[in-house]
C-alpha cells in the first residue's frame, strides 16, 4: 500500500539507514503496519487518526530506548513498563486524553495478526500477573545481509511525523472555524468563494458537514408544510433542521434530523454506492445523503447543495 504519508515514512528511513531505507521498509513488518495505519494523514483531521494502537507502540518503544536497549542486550531480562505509566504516557501525546486500554492489552496484537497472518511475532508481549509490558524486540532489529539494524528511533521519528501532520489538520480546521464567525462581515465575492472552498474535495469532512448543515438550515428557512386531520383544522408548520449531534459522533449517520417531517440527513463526502448502503444499514430511517459529487473525468468538484446560494452561511451566525 502506498499514500501520499509514504513518501514521509520513506525519508525518514533514508536519514537513518541511507540506501538501504527502502529494503528494511519492504523487509519489516513493523514498518508496513505503520504504513497502514498513516494512510489518513493528508486526509483531515476528522479521518480515523488510529491513535490507540499507534501510541501502544510509541509508548513501549519510547520505554524501550529509554533503558538503552537499542545500544546494549538484555531486554529479554528487564521487568517491563508497569500498565499504568504506559496508559498515563498515552493520555500525554496529543490527542490521547481519551485513549483507553485495548490497544494496549489485546487490540493491536490482533489487528497486527489480521494484516500479517504468517508473522510468528505480535508487536505487545504482556505479564498479565504482574501487569508489565515490552515491546517485541524481533519486530525491531532488521537483517541486512551480514548487519543488523535496529529501526526503534525511525518508528518513533515516524508516529512524530504523522502526530504533527495530524495536529496540522486541526489546527487547519480550528482556523476555518474562526473564519466562519467573520466571513458575513465580508462582500458577496470573498463569502462566495470561500464556502465553494469549504466543499473542496480536500477539506476536512467535518467543515464540509458543518458547512452542508448551513446551507441546508438556510434552503429550507422560509418553506412550510401544512397538517391537519380535516380541511377545517389545517395548520401551518415551518420546516427546521437541526443537529443531531456534534461532528464526528459516533451517530450511526445521522447528522441532521428534519421536523416536523422526520426526515434524517447523513452528510458524508463519498458518493459511492457501498458508503451509502453501508450507512443505510446502520440506519434504516435515513432519507437524505448530502454527498459531494466528483466528476473525475475533468477534475471538477460540485456539490448538490452548493447551488442553493453563497449568501447561507450570512444567515446563519448562530450555526
Amino acid at each position: 500500500m502506498e499514500h501520499e504519508f509514504t513518501a514521509q515514512i520513506l525519508d525518514v528511513l533514508r536519514n537513518n539507514f541511507g540506501d538501504r531505507g527502502i529494503p528494511i521498509f519492504e523487509k519489516s513488518h513493523l514498518l508496513q503496519y505503520l504504513n497502514i495505519k498513516t494512510r489518513s494523514a493528508e486526509r483531515g483531521s476528522k479521518s480515523r487518526g488510529s491513535f490507540a494502537n499507534l501510541y501502544a507502540i510509541y509508548v513501549l518503544i519510547e520505554d524501550y530506548l529509554r533503558n538503552g536497549f537499542d545500544a546494549r542486550k538484555g531486554y529479554n531480562k528487564y521487568e517491563g513498563a508497569r500498565f499504568t505509566s504506559l496508559l498515563a504516557r498515552q493520555r500525554e501525546l496529543p490527542f490521547g486524553s481519551k485513549l483507553q486500554n485495548h490497544a494496549l492489552n489485546h487490540r493491536l496484537n490482533e489487528e497486527f495478526r489480521k494484516y500479517f497472518p504468517e508473522v510468528e511475532y505480535i508487536p505487545i508481549l504482556r505479564d498479565v500477573q504482574e501487569n508489565r509490558y515490552w515491546f517485541n524486540e524481533n519486530l525491531l532489529k532488521m537483517k541486512d545481509g551480514k548487519k543488523t539494524h535496529n529501526i526503534a528511533h525511525a518508528v518513533i521519528e515516524i508516529i512524530d511525523c504523522y502526530v504533527q501532520a495530524k495536529v496540522t489538520a486541526f489546527q487547519t480546521f480550528i482556523q476555518t472555524c474562526e473564519r466562519l464567525k467573520s466571513i458575513p462581515e465580508e462582500n458577496d465575492i470573498a463569502v462566495s468563494h470561500f464556502i465553494e472552498g469549504l466543499l473542496a474535495s480536500n477539506v476536512d469532512a467535518r467543515i464540509f458537514e458543518i458547512a452542508s448543515y448551513a446551507i441546508l438550515r438556510y434552503y429550507y428557512h422560509d418553506q412550510v408544510v401544512y397538517f391537519g386531520f380535516d380541511l377545517a383544522n389545517i395548520k401551518p408548520e415551518d420546516l427546521r433542521l437541526f443537529k443531531t449531534s456534534r461532528t464526528n459522533a459516533n451517530d450511526g449517520g445521522i447528522d441532521f434530523v428534519m421536523r416536523p417531517l422526520g426526515r434524517f440527513f447523513s452528510s458524508d463526502r463519498n458518493t459511492g454506492r457501498k458508503k451509502v448502503f453501508s450507512r443505510y444499514r446502520q440506519n434504516r430511517t435515513l432519507s437524505n445523503f448530502v454527498c459531494r459529487e466528483i466528476n473525475r473525468r475533468c477534475g471538477h468538484n460540485s456539490t448538490k447543495t452548493s447551488r442553493w446560494g453563497a449568501k447561507a452561511l450570512l444567515h446563519q451566525r448562530d450555526c
